[in-house]
């Protein structure tokens, strides 16, 4: 009865994170991106320039607008933008890469909407503190009788932000990248404690890198949003930093073949030959895998974006729609320029991701595996900390600030658990509720979009009045 119960919990959650889901946001997305005139194109370079503006401490929230974005960023770079990308690689080749960039445009126009509604319809906890999300936007924006849906969002938020795969993936990179089964089998204390708990040497090591885990994410999220805010802002350039410089290094020494990189990218990503299905194909794959890696229209970023001390709606949203470009569009791109120089795409058996990556990257840097490693350890923590946040958030929005300790508590002991058992039916559930926030946080975007563009073009109408310079592109009117 159960395995049946599991079974058809996954099968629900394929169904819904497969088309319906990829519909509803990347579908939204385009009608917003249409319906805002383009504003992740038009107002690109203001958004870079926002980063610098300094928010008053005396205005409400608690953190900056740029810490909201990097903490917002640290959340959706994850194994997805290395993995992830290997997989749209595999399933839809190079030119799955550019239908990603083009979903990336898609999803800064959604989550500039997120953005701006959330500071637009900010709203506060139980206690009286002041909090943003999807849950405040709905209850604010369409009264009362609309906090059931308010609600459903929230009890969503809390079990799809839990970080299961995370915890399970980056065991399962650890291991395979520093040791093996058997090497653990042959380790006597693995081994005695194995026989102890009952769960063999392998079971044994989960258990303890799980416990490190927790206890690592422990220190940073019970000191609130703060604390992961700074943390944020320190790994979160550090991290892309280091990806960076990797990246740098084996387009530096394949040189000669990065032109035809590009050019299979645009050549393959308006192939015809194959006929129109097999077109729209690879779109659908590289558009779907950049709309699971952001996050955009999920309603995560509302919540982050929500503890800002800003107070403008625009600038917000200007802010929020860089998050998108950086893991969808940077983080992305450097992991496909990177595996379509080195990967070996010959003897892949089935779906492959991370081990496509740690080969590519061992094969063209001297102990490349292990570097990567320390780039996909900082990329899962970073994870971590912000999605338990926007977890604790969403409990705090049902139960008050006090009670919501209970689920931080609850978050970090599910990094532990998820460390060592098999996840299949703990993934699909989470899966499942991911697909139930996306279901009312789209819904309300694009019902208030027609807000966002009113304050879009208020804000803009201002800024150009007291711009001295006529032909500030800038400040034309949106």
């Amino acid at each position: 009865m159960f395995e049946e119960i599991g079974n058809f919990i996954v099968t629900i959650a394929d169904f819904l994170c497969g088309y319906p889901l990829f519909f509803l946001l990347i579908g939204g997305g385009l009608y917003l991106f249409i319906a805002s005139g383009a504003v992740s194109l038009r107002r690109l370079p203001v958004s870079v320039r926002e980063l610098r503006h300094k928010s008053s401490n005396k205005d409400t929230g608690q953190i900056s607008s740029a810490q909201a974005l990097l903490s917002a960023v640290a959340g959706t770079v994850g194994l997805g933008n290395i993995a992830g990308v290997a997989i749209a690689l595999v399933v839809g080749g190079p030119g799955a890469i550019f239908w990603m960039w083009v979903s990336a445009l898609v999803g800064m126009c959604t989550k500039y909407h997120e953005g701006a509604l959330t500071i637009m319809y900010k709203g506060s906890d139980p206690d009286g503190n002041p909090r943003g999300g999807i849950m405040y936007i709905i209850e604010k924006a369409f009264g009362p009788r609309w906090k059931p849906l308010a609600v459903f969002f929230a009890v969503s938020g809390m079990f799809g932000t839990l970080c299961i795969i995370n915890a399970n993936q980056l065991t399962e990179a650890v291991i395979s990248t520093f040791t093996t089964p058997d090497a653990l089998a042959d380790n006597a204390f693995l081994d005695n404690m194995g026989f102890i708990t009952g769960l063999g040497a392998e079971g044994s090591f989960r258990l303890i890198f799980g416990m490190a885990i927790a206890l690592i994410v422990a220190l940073v999220v019970l000191r609130g949003v703060t604390r992961i805010a700074r943390v944020a802002t320190i790994l979160v350039p550090f991290m892309v930093g280091i990806y960076f410089l990797m990246v740098a290094y084996i387009i530096a020494t394949n040189i000669h073949a990065v032109p035809e990189v590009f050019n299979r990218i645009f050549s393959e990503a308006f192939n015809l030959q194959a006929g129109f299905g097999a077109f729209a194909g690879i779109a659908i794959i590289g558009a779907r895998r950049a709309a699971l890696v952001n996050d955009a229209g999920i309603g995560t970023a509302s919540i982050m974006h929500g503890a800002s001390r800003n107070t403008e709606p625009v600038r917000e949203g200007l802010v929020a729609m860089l998050g998108p470009a950086l893991d969808s569009g940077l983080v992305c791109t450097l992991t496909a320029v990177a595996l379509l120089l080195c990967a070996d795409f010959s003897n892949v058996q089935g779906v492959e991701g991370l081990s496509i990556a740690m080969d590519a990257f061992n094969r063209a840097i001297p102990g490349g595996a292990y570097m990567l490693m320390v780039v996909v350890f900082c990329f899962s923590l970073s994870s971590m900390f912000s999605y338990s946040y926007y977890g604790t958030s969403c409990a705090t929005y049902l139960f008050g600030a006090r009670k919501a300790r209970f689920y931080t508590w609850g978050f970090i002991l599910t990094l532990v658990v998820f460390a060592i058992i098999p996840v299949g039916v703990a993934v699909g559930l989470t899966d499942l509720f991911y697909a139930f926030m996306a279901i009312p946080a789209m819904t309300t975007i694009l019902v208030l979009s027609g807000r966002v563009r009113k304050a879009t073009r208020n804000y803009f109408s201002k800024d150009k009045k007291k711009s001295p310079n006529p032909d500030n592109r800038t400040t034309q009117q949106s």
